[in-house]
Parts: structure tokens; sequence; C-alpha cells
């Protein structure tokens, strides 16, 4: 017993201390304050953030349509998982989804993991069709409903999927390192937080979108010898046929070395004149430029292996084992617990990673200034935005400090109007 108890006791402090680094991570290297503060001041927000009354009017009754609908939808699913994961419920439904199979440990992670998964999306399955509905409704959405089922199943396969091998690779791990296990668990965890940051752009990209070149002209030599000026050359600009889902705008800066290239919406090249174009890329470069795809990583592989040590400590508790039917981190009837915990933890850092989100993007934007030289096409892209994916130009202050992961529409236009204050003579 004591040993149990000194090897939790070294998984809190872990944990306590990798949480410290974490911290003092963030703190360094998050951007507070992109730009300097102006003579005179910071200019005044204002909240239509210069859209007309009727585009106001629709954001916000688009938002207002949506909002409840994803707060149910997540409180919802948090609500399943409680209910799976601190109750003997969740511990039979995975006995019992491996019994055809002979019951062994291994398929009652894996195929736990995925039973688990499929009623979390088709309990809140109801919504997300809303959800779609409204979208529809908005004209934002193009999906046909076999092509948005199909997309749900692929999200959810891969989701699942994913999710079973690393359960899978815990449960082993505690089976072979019954007092270390979380450690282990922890250097994969980070490890693969790594790995997927260079990997999954190239490998899950193609799973939803097709691919083009774009045609050689003007734009693509701009666009080119804009990553070329920003010290962050790319291998090419493709086109995704984002269209077949959404008329929203969008471009992004995807792959690393030889496999970086520029990716734009092809509803962009529709809807923007070339300026906003380049302005919306600049954005885009001056994330690469900054290396927040490295800090990111750094960031998520510190919080991985926080979680991992903190799951060390929180799935040896005798009350929540006890409530969720399960005798330990060993046993495979811990998954339904595993997954409820990771919610919550999903949850509670939800809001942190928002916070450095939204100054990470403020330095972007920055950096498309710097690199553009162009505050009225960064303005008129801003609202041009706003308008074509209805952005709440001045949503609640409680609701954007938890979800929001970009400054406010308004917020930006006022930060360009600095900009421009500081270049002038």
């Amino acid at each position: 017993m004591s040993g149990r108890g000194s090897a939790r006791r070294a998984a809190l402090v872990t944990a306590a201390v990798l949480g410290v680094a974490l911290v003092v991570v963030i703190a360094v290297t998050t951007p507070w304050t992109p730009l300097p503060e102006p003579p005179g001041g910071r200019s005044p927000v204002d909240p239509t953030a210069g859209l007309s009354p009727a585009q106001v009017e629709l954001a916000e009754s688009f938002v207002a349509a949506m909002r409840p609908a994803s707060l149910a939808s997540l409180l919802l699913g948090l609500a399943v998982s409680a209910l799976l994961g601190l109750t003997r419920a969740g511990a039979r439904l995975v006995r019992g989804v491996a019994a055809p199979l002979g019951g062994g440990w291994v398929w009652q992670v894996l195929l736990g993991v995925l039973a688990l998964a499929v009623v979390g999306r088709l309990v809140t399955l109801p919504l997300a069709a809303y959800g779609e509905v409204v979208r529809h409704r908005y004209g934002l959405s193009t999906r046909s409903w076999g092509l948005w089922l199909r997309d749900v199943g692929v999200s959810t396969a891969i989701d699942a999927g994913l999710t079973a091998v690393g359960v899978l690779v815990l449960v082993l791990l505690a089976r072979r390192l019954p007092r270390m296990w979380w450690a282990w668990a922890g250097a994969g965890a980070a490890a693969l937080v790594v790995v997927g940051s260079f990997l999954w752009p190239v490998l899950m990209e193609p799973a939803f979108n097709r691919f083009e070149p774009l045609a050689a002209g003007q734009l693509r030599t701009d666009l080119l010898e804009l990553a070329e000026e920003n010290g962050t050359p790319v291998q090419d600009v493709l086109v995704s046929d984002a269209s077949r889902r959404t008329t929203a705008l969008n471009a992004y800066v995807s792959g690393f070395g030889s496999t970086r290239r520029i990716v734009l919406y092809d509803t962009v090249l529709d809807r923007l004149p070339d300026a906003q174009i380049e302005s919306i890329v600049a954005h885009e470069l001056g994330h690469v430029a900054t290396d927040d795809v490295l800090s990111g990583t750094l960031i998520g592989a510190l919080g991985a292996g926080a979680g991992a040590a903190a799951l060390g400590w929180l799935l040896t508790s005798p009350v929540l084992l006890r409530r969720a039917g399960a005798d330990g981190p060993a046993d495979p009837r811990v998954v339904p617990l595993l997954l409820f915990l990771l919610a919550v933890g999903t949850l509670l850092s939800t809001p942190v990673q928002n916070v450095v989100s939204r100054h990470v993007e403020e330095r972007a934007d920055v950096q498309a200034l710097d690199l553009t030289r162009d505050p009225a096409a960064f303005s008129d892209l801003q609202r041009d935005l706003a308008g074509a994916n209805l952005s709440d130009p001045d949503p609640p202050a409680a609701w954007h400090w938890f979800f929001g992961s970009h400054p406010t529409v308004a917020q930006r236009l006022a930060m360009a109007d600095d900009w421009a204050r500081l270049e002038r003579p």
C-alpha cells in the first residue's frame, strides 16, 4: 500500500512541477503586447466594427440561434460522459461490447472507446443537425445532408480510432508498469503532440478536402514573393474546394520546410480582391515567421505531460475507481472514467488556450501589417470576413473570454488604426 501511495504522490508532484513549467512557458512565450501603445492612447473600439446595421443584425441573429445549441451540446456531451464515467454504466458498456469477441482486455479497450465515442456523438447529433440547419438557413453551409453525414462519420472514426490507440497504450503501460505508467504515458503523449504537429496537416487535410495548385498568374507570383519577403518560402500555393461545404472565407499555411504551402479556400478567390487575399495570407505567414506552431507544440507537450501525471493521481483514487466500477488504471473498465477526466481537462484548459491564442493572433495581425504595409486592405478584409462568416463584431465579454480564439473584429480594426498611427511620420 505504501508503494502505491508513494507512486501516487510522485504523480501529483510531477503534475504540479510540469504545471508550473507550463505556466512559465506560457508567460514567457505569449506576446502580451504585440503592438506598443501609440501617442495619445489606444484607438477606441467601435462595437459595430463599421458594419452596416443590417449586417450587425444578421450576425447577431445568427449567433443568437447558434450559441444556445453550442452550449447545450457541450454540456450534454459532458453530462453523458460523466454518467458513463462516474457510474458503473460505463464499465458495463465496455464489457458488453467486447463480450461477443471473448471479452479480452484489448477488445474491451478498443471497442469500449469506439462505443463511448458513438454514444457521445449520437446524443449530441440532433444539436449538430440543428446547427447545420441554421448554417444552411443563413447561407453559411453548402453541404448536402449526405456530405454532412459523411463528414460526421469520418471525423468520429478518426477521433475514435486515434483515441482508442492512445488509451490502449495507456492501459498496456499500466498493466506492465503499474507504479510509473503515467510517466511513460506522459512522455509518449508529449512526443505524440510534437509528431502530430508536423504530420496532422499533411495526413488529415486530404480526408476532407481536395487541393489544386493555384493557376499561374500575378496573384500566385505575389503570394510566393510575399512568403520569400517574410523569410518563410513555401513550396506551393494550393486552392481547397471548401465551397463544397461552406461559403465562409479562410486561408492558412500548413506543413513545414519542404511541405510548407499556402492554402486558399476557393471562396476567397471568388469573393476577395487580390490586396485582401495578400493580407489574409500575410497574417498566416506571420504565424510561421514567429514560430507559433513550435511554441504551441511546446506548450501542448508540457500540457500533455502534466495531464498524464494528473491522470496517474486521479486514476488511483479509491473514490473515483469505486464509482466507476474499476480496479485501477490497468482495468479496461476504467476507460469511461479516463475519457470523462480528459473531457473535463479539455474544458478547463479551453479559456487558458484561448487567452494565449488571442494574443498570438494579434501578433500575426501586426506581422501582416508590417509585411503588406496596407492597413486599408487589412481593415476591409476584416469587415468582409465578418460579413461573410457572420461573426459577431462585439460578442459578450464572458463568452469571448471562454470561447474566443481570436480578437473580435472591432478589436482588430482598432489595432489596425493604432498601427497606422504609429507608422505616421
